[in-house]
């Protein structure tokens, strides 16, 4: 199952660790830095709009020149970026640089997704994206630890990340696989998503609220329960954990099981440790925390990665750059809406 896309998939594991390293230091940075809080906030809104074009663009891209060229292309860009980031150090060319980011990564994500998709079907498509998905959370976790390497303050991290990300076009760029043909249809059409997983399309979105609100403020959450601090990074690390530990087993889950049922149950176990989180946070300890994390996690992370593989498995070969296309611009709208919808609540 694994043996046509095993070279994009150690291409990820190595562009999304420099990716995760990246987007842990860069914040770090700049409060080191003393930018304005409302400069940092900023930036993280550029990324998101640079994403969102990069989801509006990015399959022309791939109509034009192919998935591989594009792939290189953006992963060379890319790569400039943490360099440029210590070259420069100010607010607003850092938000220009993160506006660059987020379109290259929307680009890459779209390459990748529809690549996956083109060599999946809908008997094996669920473990593809679940392997898929359990990397993606991996590496950004391990990407995240670099930061234990060096000192924030100086340039080496800029360039662990800049080399991660360029030595994750080496698999693409040696592989002998043979590359998806350059599709014909490329526009985002919102309509004809819906048309084809009305489902699958509403997941994404509600996926990307969920997550969004969670990895915006669950932080702020975690470390008032119990007035601890260091409880937030346990509990997103245990979130993660169990994000990553679920994949595989519910994306096999849902080829046999179908996706629909999956999807469903995925959903309603989440809601259930939201619930449970909230009800309870006045009375949560150390453990029963990092627990419901995991419980959290291990069903509201995988809700992105079905959500895609139901809405593929009704899309023609020809809509799959589409289709991804569409479906990460519906989780990135919901993931930009999210935290706004969350920060309301909380301060209910």
């Amino acid at each position: 199952v694994l043996a046509p896309v095993a070279a994009l998939l150690i291409s990820v594991s190595i562009l999304l660790a420099g990716q995760g390293l990246q987007g842990t230091l860069l914040p770090v940075r700049a409060s080191l830095e003393q930018f304005p809080t409302l400069a940092i906030g900023a930036m993280g809104a550029t990324y998101f709009l640079g994403f969102t074009i990069g989801c509006l663009r990015g399959g022309e891209l791939v109509r034009r020149v192919g998935h591989v060229r594009v792939f290189l292309a953006m992963t060379a860009i890319a790569s400039a970026s943490p360099l440029l980031h210590a070259l420069s150090i100010s607010p607003w060319s850092w938000g220009v640089l993160r506006f660059m980011t987020g379109f290259c990564f929307a680009v890459l994500y779209i390459v990748i997704e529809s690549w996956l998709n083109d060599r999946a079907d809908n008997t094996n498509r669920g473990v593809i994206f679940s392997i898929y998905s359990m990397i993606t959370l991996t590496v950004l976790a391990a990407g995240q630890m670099m930061m234990l390497l060096y000192v924030p303050t100086g340039f080496e991290l800029f360039v662990i990340a800049s080399v991660l990300v360029s030595l994750g076009a080496v698999p693409i760029a040696l592989s002998t696989s043979p590359s998806p043909a350059q599709p014909q249809m490329t526009s985002i059409d919102i309509a004809r998503l819906y048309k084809i997983s009305p489902s699958g399309t509403v997941g994404c979105l509600v996926s990307g609220l969920a997550n969004g609100a969670f990895w915006a403020l669950a932080p702020v959450f975690a470390s008032r329960v119990g007035n601890d601090v260091n409880l937030a990074a346990w509990f997103m690390t245990s979130a993660v954990i169990g994000g990553a530990v679920a994949q595989w087993p519910l994306g096999l889950l849902s080829d046999r099981a179908g996706r629909r049922k999956i999807l469903v149950g995925v959903s309603l176990a989440g809601c259930f440790a939201g619930l449970a989180l909230f009800a309870f946070s006045d009375a949560l300890q150390f453990g029963t925390a990092n627990l419901l994390g995991i419980f959290w996690g291990a069903f509201a992370f995988p809700l992105y990665t079905i959500a895609v593989a139901y809405a593929n498995d009704f899309a023609d070969a020809s809509e799959y750059v589409m289709v991804s296309s569409g479906l990460l611009l519906m989780y990135g709208i919901g993931a930009t809406i999210g935290p706004f919808i969350a920060s309301l609540v909380m301060t209910e």
